[in-house]
């Protein structure tokens, strides 16, 4: 059965725009590993979700071989997350 492409929202509350970018660490486990998502957001809300999402990892406690990297911006592309080379670059 084909996929049928649909819109994804931004996830900032109340706001109507279409997700652009996905806010997510790596994470592993030390056997799986795999993107953590924060946020799915828009080009505008990305500098105040990107904040939020550093404060998450800063403050989530981990397992013995767990890994969390640092928060980072991805571009949502039809082949998938496309790391974004800094934040910054993203506004």
């Amino acid at each position: 059965m084909p996929l049928t492409d649909y819109a994804v929202r931004c996830t900032t509350r109340e706001c109507p725009r279409e997700a652009s970018f996905k806010v997510a660490s790596q994470w592993s486990d030390g056997l799986t590993a795999e993107l953590k998502t924060y946020a799915l957001c828009c080009y505008e809300c990305v500098p105040a979700r990107f904040a939020e999402a550093q404060g998450k990892q800063a403050a989530c406690s981990l397992s013995p071989g767990e890994t969390l990297a640092p928060p980072e911006v991805f571009a949502l592309t039809s082949h998938g997350p496309q790391r974004v080379a800094d934040p910054a670059d993203s506004v």
